[in-house]
């Protein structure tokens, strides 16, 4: 053993990466406090904190993912500062590659909460990755040092779970042309053997929050935050609802395949959105959607706790006051049915768009509105019919 160089708390998850790291940074001298997250239970913060912002925003990286390890990070990173500052140490330590997202996020939260702190990040130190060019390396240097972990040469990928998804990378998945291999999911069920009959929610929002949930089949109601999003996770689970297989964007740059599974978000996403169209006015919702897609990125790449991400959450969470109200929805086969919603914000007139009403609206108007809109788009003819002309000539 090498002589004693401090404290460290290490983000420890109990797989593979960070048992191994655990015990080679013990050889290195250090003394090692293991934080793993659910034996300091941070649940219901992470809910409240970290996900409904994410809710509320309608938080989508690129289109697709909805960034449950993104959310998580700050989260986890968080706590590992407190720990960190309440036993004196002097490092903390995560088993992130040196080529992912994660390795930004743990270490900027870090920096942000604690600017003293000092990071051992063992994917980036030599001595490190040229013991362990690969998991074959750790995985003999597990069984030498008695680490069970719950890997093997034959499902070789790498898997991250927290209480809002799980993700599958690396292995055989890193070939974007192989198909999930069958047994890979773990929180979600094929579609194609759920159930054929769908479970039909009732789902309640305060302030783009949602505060209650109801099973109209089994009259079942789930009403705290934690208790609310577990459910979902069971319904969506239950239908396959929340699997996605994508090629994404790193912020380091470079592409990577990922397989995800976000079952309640899911569902919250798809509810979230309608709410929100329903009781949002349009012009506010367009600057929202922009507020929103930054939001994502920001929080992709790990500025969770920058001024701007902070300004943002404020943003946002300021549209969401007028969103209340209830959405109906089917999970059924692997997708979320809209079936309809009521609010008492609803901006929806049924008098004022009905065909078979007149309302407190002239049709004859119609008439200049389209000619003063179609002004630009019959200039915008005429001269490029003057410039083909011209060409022609």
């Amino acid at each position: 053993m090498a002589q004693p160089k401090g404290t460290v708390v290490l983000a420890y998850s109990g797989g593979l990466d960070t048992s191994c790291i655990l015990m080679w940074l013990k050889e290195q001298g250090y003394e090692v406090i293991t934080y793993l997250v659910c034996l300091e239970d941070i649940s219901k913060e992470f809910v409240e904190e970290f996900i409904w912002p994410a809710v509320q925003a309608n938080a989508l990286y690129e289109d697709r993912y909805l960034l449950g390890t993104a959310l998580a990070r700050p989260c986890i990173a968080r706590k590992l500062v407190e720990i960190a500052q309440r036993e004196g140490a002097q490092y903390v330590s995560h088993g992130a590659t040196g080529k992912g997202n994660d390795q930004v996020r743990f270490e900027l939260t870090c920096y942000a909460l604690c600017p003293k702190i000092k990071v051992i990040a063992p994917w980036r130190l030599p001595e490190f990755y040229q013991r362990f060019p690969g998991r074959r390396e750790l995985m003999d240097y597990a069984k030498k040092h008695g680490i069970p972990v719950p890997v093997t040469p034959q499902t070789p990928w790498s898997m991250d779970e927290n209480l809002m998804h799980i993700s599958y990378e690396a292995g055989i998945l890193e070939n974007p042309k192989n198909q999930a291999p069958p047994g890979l999911y773990m929180k979600t069920c094929d579609p194609a053997t759920s159930p054929n009959t769908p479970d039909v929610l009732e789902i309640e929002f305060e302030r783009g929050v949602p505060v209650k949930v109801t099973n109209t089949g089994d009259g079942a109601t789930r009403c705290s935050a934690l208790e609310l999003f577990v459910y979902l996770n069971e319904i969506a689970g239950k239908h396959g609802v929340g699997r996605i297989d994508i090629v994404e964007n790193r912020f380091v740059g470079m592409k990577s395949r990922g397989i995800y599974e976000t079952p309640a978000g899911t569902i919250l996403y798809h509810a979230h959105l309608d709410i929100e169209a329903f009781t949002m006015d349009r012009e506010v919702r367009k600057i929202k959607q922009g507020l929103a897609l930054k939001f994502s990125e920001l929080v992709y790449n790990g500025f969770w706790h920058s001024p701007e991400c902070e300004f943002l959450r404020h943003c946002i969470a300021r549209s969401q006051e007028a969103v209340a109200g209830t959405v109906r929805l089917s999970v059924f086969k692997g997708q979320v049915y809209i079936l309809g919603r009521e609010s008492p914000q609803s901006l929806y007139n049924e008098e004022l768009v009905s065909m078979n009403v007149q309302g407190d609206y002239e049709p004859a108007d119609a008439t200049g509105f389209i000619n003063i809109n179609s002004l630009r788009l019959k200039e915008y003819h005429r001269l490029q019919s003057k410039v083909t002309v011209k060409q022609d000539e």
